[in-house]
């Protein structure tokens, strides 16, 4: 989770600035062990993936949280972009610089969220999918700036909303390939669908192995000149 504070109602979790505090104790481990971190380290490809539960587990529960009655919707992007941008020039102090950024996918097709919120005819949760369009819209400049502003670094964005379009534009329920809980995950007592493999959610909110590998796919190896900017993640490690 972007936000320090988000979901404390599920529990612990380990936010973007205690992975980031657990790494910085790793580097400064190898900087005592070893003459060439900095060297090692600039070799290293590190990926983001994440924002997506601050909006799901945060933002659209307004029972729970305040953050949609505080922001709206074009400020709550700011907000999570401008602590996203701590994170990640951080992460560049800290002697990364091959980085890819993941944007967020349309969480407005997700089960949960539909059978949340409704369609109104649609295939999705358009108003949803407004949020995280501001967001990643958002995002993409960050990545740019960074890549402008320092001579060294190699950060890239992953336009996971377009590579999944596809898949999303078919026609049909976004079914799960459980039975799921009021939470969106799987009952613990559920039988998995016996063809996971044609899925494209597993539970109410996490795409199957399927979904995942039609991502990785073109996140590598990018399909279109919109998958992935400034490159792909397989002509970012030749860099």
């Amino acid at each position: 989770m972007i936000q320090k504070f988000l979901h404390l109602k599920k529990g612990d979790r380990i936010s973007l600035e205690r992975q980031l505090n657990n790494h910085n104790e790793i580097v400064l481990r190898l900087f005592r062990l070893q003459e060439n971190t900095n060297e090692y380290l600039r070799k290293c490809l590190y990926l983001f993936n994440i924002g997506s539960n601050d909006y799901i587990n945060n933002y659209l529960r307004s029972t729970l949280y305040n953050s949609s009655h505080k922001y709206t919707p074009d400020q709550f992007a700011s907000f999570l972009v401008q602590q996203y941008s701590q994170h990640l020039k951080r992460l560049y102090t800290l002697g990364g610089r091959k980085i890819v950024v993941f944007g967020l996918a349309p969480i407005g097709c997700t089960p949960a969220v539909i059978n949340i919120f409704g369609t109104k005819g649609k295939l999705c949760v358009e108003s949803i999918n407004d949020l995280v369009k501001q967001f990643n819209d958002k995002l993409k400049p960050l990545v740019d700036g960074i890549n402008y502003d320092t001579v060294d670094a190699k950060f890239t964005f992953i336009n996971v909303t377009h590579i999944s379009s596809l898949q999303h534009a078919l026609p049909g329920p976004k079914l799960p390939c459980c039975e799921v809980m009021v939470d969106g995950q799987c009952a613990h007592t559920a039988t998995t669908c016996p063809f996971r493999a044609l899925a494209i959610y597993y539970d109410g909110i996490h795409p199957t192995e399927m979904a995942h590998n039609v991502i990785a796919t073109s996140s590598y190896i990018a399909l279109s000149p919109m998958d992935a900017s400034p490159y792909d993640i397989s002509n970012l490690v030749r860099l």
